[in-house]
């Protein structure tokens, strides 16, 4: 295979992708987006392998040593995917960005030490890549690392607060940017070993200074992070395909966690700086009584939903903790065939990944055209009769607009408050993940029915059954 047919392989790999990102952006084109996708990276892994078999010295050596390579890798991906709960995925997908961090250091590196003769300019061009392709892909790799960790327990989701965090990340880019000086001037291995320590210290602290409560976004930051370390190792490998699909990847990334900090009125730079996370503390609102909670039973709830001619449901990241999505598919099923609107109403950052909650549901086979976000959605709150509360609790805190100094202040929200009735189905009235009281429970039209919400969810439908 000649270089031209590997290079038109590449140009219709890149489209299919930007296809792939097309469709992604719809409910109804996704699993479309997602077909467009796997062929192109088919048709680029294809090409390259071919093309690498072609330059090397001994292609069935080659070919042997790719082959074995692939087939762990999909070993160990097919085994994941197939053992991975959906609650598990945010974690699993911040780790694979950690793999797309050390890959770039390691290409990084295998580029300064087999360099090649280049001529004087192109190879302090060269040197450059070099560096911020590692300094990228080292933050990347601890970053990932530390957001997989709190995302799965593992560590605390509080928000490490040294003294003058701020101050140290600075100190470490501009200690990054001399390291780099040193590094061209003379070509020596040691700023950039330096660089890749001050790098993985870097990526380390940025995460962890940042907060459970916006670990949806750092998800969406690091997957960002990930497209530009692998367009950085494409400019080193000079592997055109590669470069394109990293801008694609970055650039997307950088839209979405833009669009999220919109979605949570949150400041784009000082989210990346250091999020605003306090869950885990004791933050205990205004000081304001609520006044007592009303507890309700499923029976209760029952006849609110046999009765009501509207209902919006609004789930949060404990309906996938519960497994509930079936039960509410059904739930939704049973409420239509008796004459009622239901709809769903999405928040931004429901659950701990961008369209968690969106996955869910599809995958429950909840007809698309009742998923509606929550700008879609909060107008139409007024005029509903219930509306269910699964699992979610600070996309639907009035405290966010009520309480100024409450950490999630300015947040949009889903007004759920503002329908006739509200049901809240939570294990226990603790508060949610970013440590924050929800005065939503204690309102003359809100009730609290607790317990698991699948089986919860399970006996409504059992009550509600046409």
């Amino acid at each position: 295979m000649s270089v031209t047919v590997v290079q038109a392989a590449y140009v219709v790999a890149a489209v299919l992708f930007v296809l792939s990102l097309a469709g992604l952006s719809k409910h109804e084109t996704a699993r479309r987006g997602n077909a467009f996708g796997i062929v192109g990276m088919a048709i680029a892994l294809a090409a390259t392998i071919w093309l690498a078999a072609e330059r090397a010295a001994d292609p069935e050596l080659t070919l042997a040593l790719i082959a074995a390579a692939m087939l762990v890798g999909a070993g160990i991906g097919l085994w994941r995917a197939r053992v991975v709960e959906m609650t598990g995925v945010p974690q699993l997908i911040a780790m694979l960005h950690s793999f797309v961090g050390i890959a770039a250091v390691l290409i990084g590196y295998n580029a300064y030490l087999a360099p090649g003769a280049l001529p004087s300019s192109e190879e302090t061009f060269h040197l450059v890549e070099v560096f911020f392709g590692v300094l990228i892909g080292a933050v990347t790799f601890t970053g990932s690392v530390v957001a997989a960790l709190k995302l799965s327990g593992r560590i605390s989701a509080n928000p490490l607060v040294l003294p003058h965090r701020h101050l140290l990340n600075l100190v470490a880019l501009l200690a990054s940017a001399g390291l780099m000086v040193w590094f061209v001037l003379t070509h020596t291995a040691m700023p950039l070993v330096l660089m890749t320590a001050v790098a993985l210290a870097l990526g380390w602290h940025m995460v962890a200074a940042i907060g459970g409560g916006d670990m949806p976004i750092v998800v969406s930051m690091l997957n960002s992070y990930s497209g530009w370390a692998a367009a950085a190792a494409g400019f080193l490998l000079g592997n055109d395909l590669l470069i394109v699909t990293g801008a694609l990847v970055g650039s997307s990334g950088a839209i979405l966690s833009y669009l999220m900090c919109q979605g949570m009125n949150r400041s784009f730079v000082s989210v990346i700086a250091g999020g605003f996370g306090t869950e885990g503390t004791t933050f205990e609102g205004d000081g304001t009584d609520y006044g007592d909670y009303r507890e309700s039973n499923a029976a209760e709830v029952a006849e609110l939903l046999r009765h009501a001619q509207s209902v919006v449901i609004t789930p949060g990241y404990g309906m996938a903790v519960a497994r509930a999505q079936y039960p509410v598919a059904e739930l939704t099923a049973c409420l239509r065939a008796r004459g009622a609107q239901v709809r769903f109403g999405i928040h931004p950052v429901a659950g701990r990944l961008p369209g968690h909650m969106n996955v869910l549901l599809a995958e429950a086979r909840v007809p698309y055209d009742v998923v509606l976000s929550m700008e879609e959605i909060n107008d139409d709150l007024p005029q509903t009769d219930v509306v269910l509360v699964i699992g979610a609790n600070d996309t639907v805190n009035p405290a966010a607009i009520d309480q100024p100094g409450s950490p999630i202040a300015g947040m949009p929200v889903l007004e759920v408050w503002k329908a006739r009735d509200v049901v809240v189905l939570k294990r226990s009235m603790a508060s949610g993940y970013a440590g924050v009281p929800n005065p939503l429970f204690y309102k003359d039209n809100s009730r609290m029915l607790f317990g698991d919400a699948k089986e919860t969810v399970e006996a409504l439908v059992k009550l509600v059954r046409p």
